[in-house]
């Protein structure tokens, strides 16, 4: 795929279920998209699409011990793919929807391949932004996620027509909602039975202090 790039202008407050459902088609076609969210852009894809993360790979050249992050719609979509103990459910209910990922044990719903191989762990976060949650009601499941940063770059892309003019060919689908935050998400560890800020972004984490 990706020999042509699409593009489509969501609103960010009200995104159009014609467009929604044209990317969902995209994505369960095994395509990969650039979205918007409430940090900054990122790549997306499904689950099974291994070509789609491949890609993502090339692109960002991230090694094997490099975190996916699962992109879930709501709270309840997060106890199938993380175990979730009860204090660290409590926190995640006080913090989501929001810009933080948070690593937490994977469970058996996700492919070896989709863990960090030495900690069988993933990212899983929960956004504040009408465009991925319509994207993600309509998909039925969690997207994989990867924030839009390109090697020798400091900061995510930001400029929808920069993120065109630089990834066309090379994705499937551009979703333009204006300007993101440069900003990607706080991580926070979750691993150890207490919150470990692993990286400061987007959010207050003065309570996970």
């Amino acid at each position: 795929m990706a020999a042509v790039t699409q593009r489509f202008l969501m609103h960010a407050d009200n995104p159009q279920r014609r467009l929604v459902q044209q990317a969902v088609a995209i994505l369960r076609d095994g395509g990969l998209m650039v979205y918007p969210t409430d940090s900054s852009y990122a790549f997306g894809c499904q689950m099974g699409a291994r070509d789609a993360v491949a890609r993502i790979e090339r692109l960002r050249q991230t090694g094997k011990d490099h975190n996916f992050t699962f992109m879930c719609r709501d709270l309840s979509e997060i106890a199938t793919y993380a175990r979730v103990e009860d204090w660290a459910y409590r926190l995640l209910r006080a913090r989501t929807p929001g810009p933080y990922t948070f690593i937490l044990p994977a469970t058996r719903e996700v492919p070896r391949r989709l863990q960090n191989p030495k900690r069988r762990t993933i990212g899983i976060r929960v956004p504040d932004h009408p465009v991925p949650l319509a994207i993600l009601e309509e998909l039925g499941e969690p997207i994989m996620s990867s924030t839009l940063i390109l090697p020798g770059d400091p900061m995510p892309l930001n400029d929808p027509e920069q993120i065109y003019m630089r990834l066309r060919g090379q994705v499937d689908l551009v979703i333009e909602s204006g300007n993101c935050s440069v900003e990607p998400t706080s991580v926070i560890d979750l691993i150890a039975g207490y919150p470990r800020v692993l990286r400061q972004g987007r959010g207050d984490t003065a309570a996970f202090a």
